[in-house]
């Protein structure tokens, strides 16, 4: 049966609640981590983030945005980091600031930080590194930098001790997250960054055991949930991961094979969730993971223009939800939309994006100054 000729369910899903290890959720909708380039050049949360994800805060469950282990690992400009006292304390108030919620009366949203390591997406104008990578393979893009747009630099091909010290910052970031008053965090291993540098042929031109075969090529991601998971607890980490994504221009080379090898092993670590982004509309492997995922599984299709504009995302997620996912994640909709679950609860209308406010911007605007419903229909 094609997803055109799936039946969704008279009542939504989205809204039941949902537990998440020993978490309770109030319901099952996640906003999914979202770079807003919204600190200084120390990488510290300070109020204006504290006031965006209080906003938020009726989400199931929020993943804050892919902040830095480390300095090298630093991919952008303006993102956070938990490497420092400053950037711990500072996400301490973001935190705190989730917990009270936005009307202050408490019952926030849980909150994962999403561990972002850049690998080759990274610039020494931006990081004062050279950037580290499996293999000196140059990310063909420009990249954002404090200075503008710069084409990226040819990376370090990692050592084995760049490999240790890159998976004892992940166990270190870990333990700076859980002092920083967050339920768990999130390994990013999608999207292009380093720990899915390794997994993919393009990026990944080793000939030791961090590359060549798929098990070797798994390695370093199933080496650092276990050492987030052995640093805090298995139910304290998820993994994000994005089969066939091609975001910084990765290349996979063998998507059907990385994946089922995958799932395997860091089933044998048991996370607390996997998170899993698709983007191929036509070649959906929902189920094929759903299948081989024993444990938690949140889903994250990347929407087309139709499917926002239709009712930003919400059949989309229902269907998830009937095809077998526990939670799922939102992002753009979260963007706007401070009450976007209540919006999709009503199915009321979504504010529109003001894009020129997205990314590598500074300031409250088109940030914080989202009206809700009940501003929005003054």
């Amino acid at each position: 049966m094609t997803n055109s000729q799936q039946v969704l369910p008279a009542a939504s899903r989205l809204f039941d609640s949902a537990t998440l290890g020993g978490l309770e959720l109030p319901n099952r909708l996640v906003m999914a981590p979202l770079t807003r380039n919204r600190v200084g050049a120390d990488g510290v949360p300070g109020q204006l983030m504290a006031v965006h994800y209080a906003q938020r805060a009726t989400a199931g469950l929020i993943i804050a945005e892919g902040t830095a282990p480390s300095a090298v690992g630093q991919a952008y400009p303006n993102i956070p980091g938990i490497h420092t006292a400053e950037q711990i304390a500072g996400w301490r108030r973001v935190t705190d600031a989730v917990r009270a919620g936005a009307d202050g009366r408490g019952g926030g949203a849980a909150m994962f930080l999403q561990l972002e390591h850049g690998g080759r997406v990274g610039h020494p104008d931006t990081s004062g590194h050279v950037p580290l990578a499996p293999s000196a393979v140059r990310l063909p893009e420009q990249l954002h930098t404090p200075g503008g747009l710069r084409d990226a630099a040819v990376p370090r091909a990692m050592t084995a001790q760049d490999i240790r010290s890159a998976l004892a910052d992940f166990r270190a970031a870990a333990r700076n997250a859980v002092e920083a008053g967050f339920a768990g965090v999130e390994v990013h291993a999608a999207n292009g960054f380093l720990p899915h540098q390794f997994l993919a042929k393009g990026t990944n031109l080793r000939t030791d055991e961090w590359g060549g075969p798929v098990e070797n090529r798994i390695r370093f991601t199933v080496e650092a949930v276990r050492a987030v998971a052995e640093a805090v607890g298995r139910e304290r980490v998820g993994v994000r991961i994005s089969p066939g994504v091609t975001v910084n221009s990765i290349e996979e080379g063998d998507t059907e094979e990385i994946y089922p090898a995958l799932l395997a092993a860091l089933a044998e670590i048991d996370p607390v969730y996997l998170h899993i982004l698709y983007a191929d509309q036509e070649r959906d492997r929902f189920q094929e993971h759903r299948k081989a995922w024993p444990g938690t599984l949140i889903a994250n299709q990347m929407l087309s223009r139709e499917q926002f504009a239709a009712d930003g995302g919400k059949s989309v997620a229902e269907r998830l939800l009937a095809e077998g996912a526990d939670l799922v994640s939102l992002g753009r909709g979260f963007v706007a939309n401070p009450d976007f679950v209540e919006r999709l609860r009503v199915d009321a209308p979504l504010n529109e994006i003001r894009p020129e406010f997205l990314m590598h911007v500074q300031g409250a605007e088109g940030y914080n100054d989202y009206p809700v419903l009940a501003r929005a229909s003054v």
